[in-house]
């Protein structure tokens, strides 16, 4: 049952880890950045700008909503329609809410190395009394979405490429 709702969270995240966006992120003070426990990550041959604008991109290029576009984070959210018995034997019924993968981009560096750190999250009942959010491990399916991530931001770079 739980690659079932990892197989669906691969396929939302695979959809929204790949990108290109207007904004610019200053590269001076860039944050640090711990990988969590059933967290991702990736080094990228870009800027943090070139990773974000790669990101945002292919998310509303395929439909995918972006709740927060920052210089270092970029969130998104997929909504997980119709019935999904899977997803409720798991995590319980979404049954007054909607429910949707939630899925942040944490990224810091400098001109042609950007780490990017990737978790994801099933939120029942979004936006309403009775949310619920439940963190997702990162799985093989979801290191291909934050890889096309990388390959896409390294198309629109001039750095060198880094080794996956």
């Amino acid at each position: 049952m739980r690659q079932i709702v990892l197989l669906s969270l691969c396929a939302f995240t695979l959809a929204a880890c790949q990108s290109s966006s207007n904004q610019s992120a200053s590269l001076g003070n860039q944050p640090a950045l711990s990988v969590p426990a059933g967290a991702q990550s990736v080094n990228i041959a870009a800027d943090p700008t070139t990773v974000r604008s790669a990101l945002v991109s292919s998310a509303q290029e395929r439909g995918t909503s972006v709740l927060q576009n920052q210089p270092n984070m970029v969130v998104l959210e997929r909504p997980m329609a119709g019935e999904n018995p899977a997803l409720d034997s798991e995590f319980g019924p979404s049954d007054n809410g909607d429910r949707v993968i939630r899925i942040r981009v944490r990224f810091t560096g400098s001109q042609c190395q950007t780490l990017a750190v990737q978790d994801l999250a099933v939120i029942n009942n979004v936006r309403t009394a009775l949310e619920q959010s439940f963190v997702l491990p990162g799985n093989p399916n979801t290191m291909q979405s934050l890889q096309g991530l990388k390959s896409r931001a390294e198309q629109n770079s001039s750095c060198p490429r880094v080794a996956s």
